[in-house]
Protein backbone atom coordinates (compact mmCIF):
# COMPACT_ATOMS: atom_id res chain seq x y z
CA UNK A 1 0.00 0.00 0.00
CA UNK A 2 2.88 1.82 0.21
CA UNK A 3 3.11 2.78 4.18
CA UNK A 4 6.32 2.14 6.17
CA UNK A 5 6.61 1.01 9.70
CA UNK A 6 9.72 1.36 11.95
CA UNK A 7 10.77 0.92 15.35
CA UNK A 8 13.14 2.12 18.19
CA UNK A 9 12.90 -0.74 20.59
CA UNK A 10 14.57 -0.23 24.33
CA UNK A 11 14.63 -3.84 25.69
CA UNK A 12 16.58 -2.89 29.00
CA UNK A 13 13.98 0.14 30.01
CA UNK A 14 10.73 -1.53 28.22
CA UNK A 15 9.66 1.21 26.04
CA UNK A 16 10.44 2.03 22.68
CA UNK A 17 8.60 3.48 19.80
CA UNK A 18 6.66 3.24 16.23
CA UNK A 19 6.46 5.33 13.45
CA UNK A 20 3.98 4.59 10.55
CA UNK A 21 5.01 6.87 7.65
CA UNK A 22 1.86 7.07 5.10
CA UNK A 23 1.86 8.37 0.98
CA UNK A 24 1.59 11.41 0.32
CA UNK A 25 -1.74 12.60 -0.48
CA UNK A 26 -3.19 10.87 2.03
CA UNK A 27 -6.72 11.76 4.13
CA UNK A 28 -6.48 10.87 8.03
CA UNK A 29 -8.77 11.01 10.92
CA UNK A 30 -8.85 9.21 14.06
CA UNK A 31 -11.73 7.68 16.91
CA UNK A 32 -10.84 8.64 20.64
CA UNK A 33 -12.53 6.02 22.59
CA UNK A 34 -10.68 5.83 26.43
CA UNK A 35 -11.32 8.34 28.70
CA UNK A 36 -7.77 8.97 29.28
CA UNK A 37 -5.80 9.80 26.24
CA UNK A 38 -2.12 11.22 25.97
CA UNK A 39 -1.34 12.27 22.54
CA UNK A 40 -0.44 15.88 20.32
CA UNK A 41 -1.92 16.90 17.02
CA UNK A 42 -5.44 15.07 17.22
CA UNK A 43 -7.87 17.96 17.22
CA UNK A 44 -6.38 18.93 13.82
CA UNK A 45 -8.01 15.45 12.52
CA UNK A 46 -11.25 16.32 13.25
CA UNK A 47 -13.48 16.16 10.30
CA UNK A 48 -14.47 20.07 11.00
CA UNK A 49 -11.08 21.00 10.84
CA UNK A 50 -9.35 22.22 7.57
CA UNK A 51 -6.39 19.70 7.78
CA UNK A 52 -6.55 16.67 5.40
CA UNK A 53 -3.13 14.84 4.95
CA UNK A 54 -0.87 14.16 7.67
CA UNK A 55 2.74 13.12 7.24
CA UNK A 56 3.79 10.20 9.80
CA UNK A 57 1.78 8.95 13.27
CA UNK A 58 4.00 8.35 16.47
CA UNK A 59 2.46 5.69 18.82
CA UNK A 60 4.86 5.60 21.89
CA UNK A 61 5.64 4.81 24.97
CA UNK A 62 6.91 6.94 28.11
CA UNK A 63 3.55 8.16 28.43
CA UNK A 64 3.33 11.88 27.57
CA UNK A 65 6.64 12.19 28.24
CA UNK A 66 7.14 9.74 25.44
CA UNK A 67 5.48 12.85 23.02
CA UNK A 68 8.71 14.52 22.65
CA UNK A 69 10.22 11.57 20.23
CA UNK A 70 7.66 13.44 17.73
CA UNK A 71 10.16 16.51 17.24
CA UNK A 72 12.63 14.19 16.21
CA UNK A 73 9.87 12.45 13.70
CA UNK A 74 9.15 16.49 12.52
CA UNK A 75 12.85 17.06 12.12
CA UNK A 76 13.59 13.70 9.82
CA UNK A 77 10.80 14.81 7.76
CA UNK A 78 11.98 18.40 7.74
CA UNK A 79 15.28 17.50 6.47
CA UNK A 80 13.77 15.37 3.47
CA UNK A 81 11.28 17.99 2.13
CA UNK A 82 8.18 16.74 3.56
CA UNK A 83 5.75 18.78 5.33
CA UNK A 84 3.38 21.37 4.40
CA UNK A 85 4.63 24.23 2.92
CA UNK A 86 4.18 27.72 4.65
CA UNK A 87 5.66 31.19 3.66
CA UNK A 88 8.24 30.60 6.43
CA UNK A 89 9.17 27.17 6.64
CA UNK A 90 8.15 23.58 6.10
CA UNK A 91 5.86 22.05 8.83
CA UNK A 92 5.37 18.13 8.88
CA UNK A 93 2.34 17.33 10.82
CA UNK A 94 2.81 13.80 12.89
CA UNK A 95 -0.06 13.17 15.31
CA UNK A 96 0.50 10.82 18.22
CA UNK A 97 -0.18 9.33 21.23
CA UNK A 98 1.42 7.28 23.83
CA UNK A 99 0.46 4.09 26.11
CA UNK A 100 2.05 4.42 30.09
CA UNK A 101 4.65 1.92 29.89
CA UNK A 102 6.53 3.80 33.00
CA UNK A 103 5.53 0.98 35.11
CA UNK A 104 7.58 -1.96 33.32
CA UNK A 105 10.41 -0.99 33.28
CA UNK A 106 12.88 1.79 34.31
CA UNK A 107 10.38 4.78 34.77
CA UNK A 108 13.52 6.98 33.42
CA UNK A 109 13.26 5.29 30.53
CA UNK A 110 11.08 7.80 27.72
CA UNK A 111 11.65 8.00 24.42
CA UNK A 112 13.11 11.41 23.03
CA UNK A 113 13.87 12.88 19.74
CA UNK A 114 16.53 10.69 18.61
CA UNK A 115 14.62 7.77 19.37
CA UNK A 116 11.59 9.09 17.19
CA UNK A 117 14.55 9.71 14.01
CA UNK A 118 15.89 5.99 14.96
CA UNK A 119 12.16 4.68 14.26
CA UNK A 120 11.94 6.62 10.81
CA UNK A 121 15.24 5.75 9.87
CA UNK A 122 14.28 2.03 10.54
CA UNK A 123 10.36 2.41 8.84
CA UNK A 124 9.93 -0.45 5.88
CA UNK A 125 7.80 -1.46 3.57
CA UNK A 126 9.02 -4.92 4.05
CA UNK A 127 8.31 -7.23 6.64
CA UNK A 128 8.06 -5.83 10.46
CA UNK A 129 9.01 -7.26 13.68
CA UNK A 130 6.15 -7.52 16.08
CA UNK A 131 5.27 -8.51 19.62
CA UNK A 132 7.64 -6.97 22.39
CA UNK A 133 8.97 -4.16 19.88
CA UNK A 134 8.85 -0.58 19.42
CA UNK A 135 5.66 1.35 20.95
CA UNK A 136 4.57 -2.39 22.58
CA UNK A 137 8.26 -3.12 24.15
CA UNK A 138 6.42 -2.35 27.33
CA UNK A 139 2.87 -3.45 27.27
CA UNK A 140 0.57 -5.14 28.85
CA UNK A 141 -2.91 -6.63 29.73
CA UNK A 142 -5.30 -8.08 32.07
CA UNK A 143 -5.10 -5.55 34.45
CA UNK A 144 -8.25 -5.10 35.95
CA UNK A 145 -7.30 -6.93 38.94
CA UNK A 146 -4.03 -4.97 39.70
CA UNK A 147 -0.83 -4.54 37.91
CA UNK A 148 0.72 -7.78 39.48
CA UNK A 149 -1.71 -10.16 37.51
CA UNK A 150 -1.15 -8.39 34.26
CA UNK A 151 0.34 -10.18 31.41
CA UNK A 152 2.45 -9.43 28.55
CA UNK A 153 1.07 -6.89 25.31
CA UNK A 154 2.86 -6.02 22.74
CA UNK A 155 2.67 -4.37 19.11
CA UNK A 156 0.70 -6.99 16.50
CA UNK A 157 -0.23 -6.26 12.63
CA UNK A 158 -2.76 -7.88 10.54
CA UNK A 159 -4.55 -7.62 7.26
CA UNK A 160 -8.32 -8.08 5.88
CA UNK A 161 -9.08 -8.54 2.63
CA UNK A 162 -12.12 -9.09 0.44
CA UNK A 163 -12.30 -9.03 -3.43
CA UNK A 164 -9.51 -6.16 -4.71
CA UNK A 165 -10.07 -4.25 -0.91
CA UNK A 166 -7.57 -4.51 1.91
CA UNK A 167 -7.09 -2.61 5.37
CA UNK A 168 -3.64 -3.48 7.27
CA UNK A 169 -3.82 -2.43 11.04
CA UNK A 170 -0.95 -2.22 13.72
CA UNK A 171 -2.15 -2.53 17.08
CA UNK A 172 -0.11 -1.25 20.34
CA UNK A 173 -1.95 -3.73 22.31
CA UNK A 174 -1.84 -2.41 26.19
CA UNK A 175 -4.87 -2.86 27.91
CA UNK A 176 -6.69 -3.56 31.21
CA UNK A 177 -8.74 -5.75 29.69
CA UNK A 178 -7.85 -9.19 28.71
CA UNK A 179 -7.08 -9.77 24.86
CA UNK A 180 -9.82 -13.13 24.01
CA UNK A 181 -9.61 -15.06 20.74
CA UNK A 182 -13.15 -15.13 18.55
CA UNK A 183 -14.18 -18.04 20.61
CA UNK A 184 -14.25 -16.33 23.41
CA UNK A 185 -11.40 -17.45 25.40
CA UNK A 186 -8.50 -15.58 26.83
CA UNK A 187 -5.47 -15.52 25.12
CA UNK A 188 -3.46 -13.15 27.38
CA UNK A 189 -5.32 -11.51 30.44
CA UNK A 190 -4.68 -11.47 34.30
CA UNK A 191 -4.32 -14.02 36.23
CA UNK A 192 -6.55 -12.72 39.35
CA UNK A 193 -8.98 -15.79 40.37
CA UNK A 194 -12.67 -14.89 39.52
CA UNK A 195 -14.55 -12.69 36.89
CA UNK A 196 -13.10 -9.44 37.88
CA UNK A 197 -15.62 -7.64 35.23
CA UNK A 198 -18.49 -8.67 37.65
CA UNK A 199 -16.79 -6.51 40.30
CA UNK A 200 -17.92 -2.64 40.68
CA UNK A 201 -14.54 -1.68 41.29
CA UNK A 202 -11.04 -2.83 40.58
CA UNK A 203 -9.47 -3.34 43.75
CA UNK A 204 -6.71 -0.67 43.02
CA UNK A 205 -6.69 1.85 40.09
CA UNK A 206 -4.95 0.27 37.36
CA UNK A 207 -3.60 3.17 35.65
CA UNK A 208 -0.82 1.52 32.99
CA UNK A 209 -3.49 0.99 30.23
CA UNK A 210 -4.24 2.11 26.03
CA UNK A 211 -4.42 0.60 23.11
CA UNK A 212 -3.13 2.25 19.96
CA UNK A 213 -3.92 1.58 16.74
CA UNK A 214 -3.22 3.09 13.06
CA UNK A 215 -5.65 1.68 10.17
CA UNK A 216 -4.09 1.74 6.47
CA UNK A 217 -5.86 1.47 3.21
CA UNK A 218 -5.82 2.60 -0.13
CA UNK A 219 -9.20 4.59 -0.74
CA UNK A 220 -10.53 7.96 -2.29
CA UNK A 221 -12.45 8.73 0.63
CA UNK A 222 -13.17 12.00 2.57
CA UNK A 223 -12.13 13.07 5.99
CA UNK A 224 -15.80 12.30 7.34
CA UNK A 225 -15.30 8.99 5.68
CA UNK A 226 -11.94 8.21 7.22
CA UNK A 227 -13.41 9.60 10.81
CA UNK A 228 -15.98 6.44 10.18
CA UNK A 229 -13.12 4.49 9.19
CA UNK A 230 -11.94 4.62 12.34
CA UNK A 231 -14.92 4.20 14.25
CA UNK A 232 -15.14 0.76 12.55
CA UNK A 233 -11.62 -0.28 13.51
CA UNK A 234 -12.14 1.32 17.00
CA UNK A 235 -15.31 -1.94 16.93
CA UNK A 236 -12.00 -4.41 16.27
CA UNK A 237 -10.89 -3.59 19.67
CA UNK A 238 -14.37 -4.11 21.41
CA UNK A 239 -14.48 -7.30 19.97
CA UNK A 240 -10.48 -8.39 20.98
CA UNK A 241 -10.42 -7.10 24.27
CA UNK A 242 -12.97 -7.60 27.23
CA UNK A 243 -13.93 -5.17 28.97
CA UNK A 244 -12.50 -2.63 26.26
CA UNK A 245 -12.53 1.12 26.30
CA UNK A 246 -12.28 1.48 30.18
CA UNK A 247 -12.21 4.68 32.50
CA UNK A 248 -8.42 3.86 32.59
CA UNK A 249 -7.40 3.38 29.03
CA UNK A 250 -6.61 6.15 26.77
CA UNK A 251 -7.76 4.56 23.45
CA UNK A 252 -6.77 6.07 19.91
CA UNK A 253 -7.64 4.47 16.71
CA UNK A 254 -6.00 6.91 13.46
CA UNK A 255 -7.09 6.25 10.06
CA UNK A 256 -5.20 6.89 7.19
CA UNK A 257 -6.53 6.58 3.19
CA UNK A 258 -3.78 6.82 0.80
CA UNK A 259 -5.25 7.36 -2.98
CA UNK A 260 -6.11 5.00 -5.05
CA UNK A 261 -6.93 4.74 -8.62
CA UNK A 262 -10.08 2.89 -8.12
CA UNK A 263 -13.47 4.75 -7.03
CA UNK A 264 -14.90 3.18 -4.11
CA UNK A 265 -18.69 2.45 -4.19
CA UNK A 266 -20.86 2.60 -1.47
CA UNK A 267 -20.93 -0.87 -0.65
CA UNK A 268 -17.70 -1.25 -0.91
CA UNK A 269 -17.36 1.83 1.51
CA UNK A 270 -19.23 -0.37 3.86
CA UNK A 271 -16.97 -3.15 3.19
CA UNK A 272 -14.47 -1.38 4.29
CA UNK A 273 -15.88 -0.59 7.60
CA UNK A 274 -16.23 -4.20 8.12
CA UNK A 275 -12.83 -4.88 6.83
CA UNK A 276 -11.14 -2.07 9.22
CA UNK A 277 -12.47 -3.91 12.05
CA UNK A 278 -11.39 -7.54 11.04
CA UNK A 279 -8.30 -6.24 11.03
CA UNK A 280 -7.61 -4.25 14.22
CA UNK A 281 -8.97 -7.22 16.19
CA UNK A 282 -6.84 -9.57 14.31
CA UNK A 283 -3.78 -7.34 15.13
CA UNK A 284 -4.96 -6.84 18.87
CA UNK A 285 -4.99 -10.58 19.17
CA UNK A 286 -1.62 -11.28 17.16
CA UNK A 287 0.17 -8.57 19.69
CA UNK A 288 -0.01 -10.99 22.88
CA UNK A 289 0.23 -14.24 20.06
CA UNK A 290 4.05 -15.46 20.07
Amino acid sequence: MGFKVGHWTDRDGATGCTVVLPPQGNVASCDIRGSSPGSRELAALHPDRRLTEIHAVLLTGGSAYGLAAADGVMAWLEKRGVGYATPVALVPIVPAAVIFDLGSGRAGARPGPPEGRAACEAATEGPVATGRVGAGTGATVGKYGGFEHAAPGGLGMATARSGGLEVAAVAVVNAVGDVVAPDGTVLAGASAPGDLRMRPEPPEKPSFNTVLVVVALRGNLDKRDVRWVAARGTDGITTAIRPAHTRYDGDVVFAIAAPSDRAQEPGDFDTLGELATEAVAGAVRAGVTP
